[in-house]
């Protein structure tokens, strides 16, 4: 199942369970639990059916000897978990009508707890009561829905179906909702950078597990890449340990680990009192998304643990009354978890934290704290993110980087606050490359050059296939712009660009001579400047094939715009008012598509374009508006701030919009502004004249 496969899957399982609850009067609180419930017990047949032949070759091999054991112990050792008949998927989905689903779904939950303990308590089984309040029907429905998800699904699917749906239910629930949830492609930038390929992970403010799931998901991309590369890699060395005060919450983390296969350990547990792991210089990471700018935590509480105050306690900046002795409360939480995050770590540990921008610059006793950090050297990097990143945030937040193993002393600034994708009006998310990308300057910055050219690499091959696949699109496309264009201009353009697109060939071939040229050589760090500068070369042999196609698309763009506007000349001249005909509409349809095939086969050469821009030697260095190495001198002439914006500078950015796509834009805005003039003069005339009838003139 590829990229866009899972995505329309995720959108229709989506659509079709959110329009059950509509139909219900449940509240996205009340309906969350239950459904992730059922991904679960989807993924958990899925991997089951996987194994099962297995299972039972393996018991009736023991069957009758010294080593006979029950089916249930062989699952476990080849499964993790035993999945009795009433508990499979297809059992309950063959359920007769009449027969009560919320108790079978319950039976088979309790049966999965019996045979493995760690889930015991955990997964959801009353709560498929509720759902039967308005509707008796429905646990079936939802059944059936997840049904939907083939069978040969792999955890992975599922992780990322079940991810899908914590997203939406944060959507849905508001501020609540993103208590336990932290937008995936956030979560993954921070495991790029401090890249847990084997050890402990700690998040003491866990939320739904996102950030292990994530940590998993890190070393399962990478191992082709590390192999390439010649280097070593331990397969299932990563143990997670988190903590959550919230009771449902831990329930969804601890299902969420079990759905991806994580091995490690979930406490309810409030991280300001309580200390479950004893987490004081104990774990090779902590990745975390703490609460922001908690206000009621006492003092009393967090004082003398060393957790806390290591680093110093925030204070407020007045003494306090003697009447409030013993009841003073820390005036801002932030620095309390960022002292927990920096204690938590192993000598050699490193650690990615979503923390408020507003901590970067904070005065009084945090700007101390602050500056202790930065004089122990604790502090690796700090990135802006854009704004509008989180579903319940919508002012810009920082991520802060801690490595207790650093070269140097220096402070890496990255500001990405103009690096997103908007995915609606409200909401933005980094796309994988983009990850990638902003990734790879810390990587630079570690002298790993050979990753660099590595991605480079791996965009030249994505992008190549993708101009393979949108060269077949291009042909039908162009033969609908020439059955509805009538001027022989633009049939000549059209005409032209079908050819320009032959030219791919010739390119096919260099891209294969630059393939056989570095095969084998990425593992050899003597290597990178050559093959940067033969990707350098290969970048530039693309520039005239695009530049030709961006050429001819204006050219057709014109006459496009040319025979719209005779179009609506004429209409006005009879009279009529100006709207676009069918023909037109048609045209201009079959001209986006066309418009959407080039820009979708350039999106890889972009990629490459932006990181051989910036970092032409494939080495790092400071880019303006981007990435800043800040010295502990330059830090401390900006009086200990961690604010990217005042170390990186700032750059014009351009709007990205292309000359025929900005000319597209102001012709429909100067052709609805023509309209709405129209009909408000239409209006006013009416209100004057009604007016006129009312007052009797």
């Amino acid at each position: 199942m590829n990229t866009e496969q899972l995505k329309k899957l995720e959108k229709s399982l989506w659509s079709a369970a959110d329009n059950l609850r509509a139909n219900s009067d449940l509240k996205s609180t009340e309906y969350a639990t239950p459904v992730l419930g059922l991904i679960f017990l989807k993924f958990a047949d899925n991997k089951y059916s996987q194994v099962e032949n297995e299972i039972v070759a393996e018991h009736a091999k023991l069957k009758g000897g010294r080593r006979e054991k029950p089916l249930s112990e062989v699952a476990i050792e080849k499964c993790g978990f035993y999945l009795p008949e009433h508990a499979r998927y297809d059992y309950l989905l063959t359920r007769p009508e009449e027969e009560d689903m919320a108790k079978a779904i319950k039976r088979a939950m309790e049966l999965i707890e019996e045979h493995k303990k760690e889930l015991d308590g955990i997964l959801p089984k009353d709560e498929y009561f509720a759902l039967t309040r308005t509707d008796r029907t429905l646990p079936a429905q939802l059944l059936k829905t997840f049904s939907d998800i083939p069978r040969n699904a792999t955890g992975d699917i599922l992780g990322k179906i079940y991810e899908f749906f914590l997203g939406k239910f944060a959507l849905a629930e508001g501020q609540g909702g993103g208590v336990f949830y932290t937008p995936t492609s956030v979560v993954r930038l921070m495991v790029e950078v401090i890249e847990p390929y084997k050890g402990t992970v700690y998040d003491p403010a866990c939320g739904s597990a996102g950030m292990f799931v994530q940590s998993q998901q890190f070393i399962e991309d990478h191992k082709e890449e590390l192999e390439l590369l010649g280097e070593t890699h331990d397969e299932n060395k990563l143990f997670v340990y988190g903590q959550e005060k919230t009771l449902d919450t831990v329930k969804l983390a601890k299902m969420n680990i079990a759905v991806n296969g994580l091995r490690g350990e979930i406490q309810q547990a409030n991280s300001y009192k309580e200390n479950p792991f004893d987490s004081y210089q104990k774990f090779d990471y902590v990745l975390a998304n703490p609460p922001f700018n908690v206000d009621d935590v006492p003092i009393a509480d967090v004082e003398d643990d060393i957790r806390f105050n290591e680093y110093g306690i925030p204070k407020k900046k007045t003494k306090s009354k003697k009447k409030d002795e013993g009841k003073e409360t820390v005036p801002n939480g932030n620095y309390l978890w960022i002292n927990l995050f920096a204690t938590s770590l192993k000598e050699k540990g490193r650690a990615a934290l979503v923390m408020a921008n507003s901590a970067s610059d904070a005065k009084h006793s945090e700007a101390d704290i602050r500056q202790n950090l930065i004089e122990n050297n604790l502090i690796y990097g700090m990135l802006t993110l854009p704004s509008n990143m989180f579903y319940t945030v919508t002012l810009p937040a920082t991520l802060w980087f801690f490595d207790k193993d650093k070269d140097d002393e220096n402070i890496l600034f990255i500001d990405a606050r103009n690096v997103f994708t908007q995915i609606d009006r409200a909401h933005r998310e980094f796309s994988p490359e983009q990850i990638s990308n902003l990734a790879m300057i810390s990587k630079l910055h570690k002298g790993k050059r050979r990753e660099f050219v590595h991605l480079i690499d791996t965009y030249f091959e994505k992008g190549m296939k993708l101009l393979a696949e949108n060269k077949k699109q291009v042909e039908p496309v162009s033969e609908q712009l020439l059955e509805v264009l009538d001027d022989a201009q633009g049939k000549l353009a059209v005409g032209d660009l079908v050819t320009q697109w032959k030219e791919l060939t010739q390119l096919q071939s260099k891209f294969e001579s630059y393939q056989a040229t570095v095969q084998g050589k990425f593992s050899d760090k003597q290597q990178v400047d050559a093959i940067n500068n033969i990707q350098h070369v290969l970048l530039k042999s693309f520039e005239p094939f695009f530049d030709a196609l961006h050429e001819g698309l204006k050219q057709i763009d014109r006459v496009v715009r040319k025979q719209e506007k005779v179009k609506a000349e004429a209409a006005k001249a009879a009279g009529k008012r100006p709207t676009t005909d069918r023909q037109t509409k048609q045209l201009k349809s079959s001209l986006e598509l066309l418009h959407n095939e080039v820009k979708v086969a350039e999106l890889f050469f972009n990629h490459i374009h932006w990181l051989q821009e910036r970092f032409p030697k494939a080495q790092y260095e400071d880019v303006i508006g981007l990435c800043k190495l800040a010295s502990p001198d330059d830090v401390k002439e900006q009086e200990y701030s961690l604010n990217s914006g005042r170390y990186v500078g700032v750059v014009i950015e351009e709007d990205g919009k292309t000359e025929e796509e900005f000319l597209d834009y102001f012709f429909e805005m100067s052709q609805s502004y023509e309209e709405l003039n129209e009909e408000a003069t239409k209006i006013n005339n009416l209100i004057v004249e009604n007016s006129s009838r009312i007052l009797g003139e």
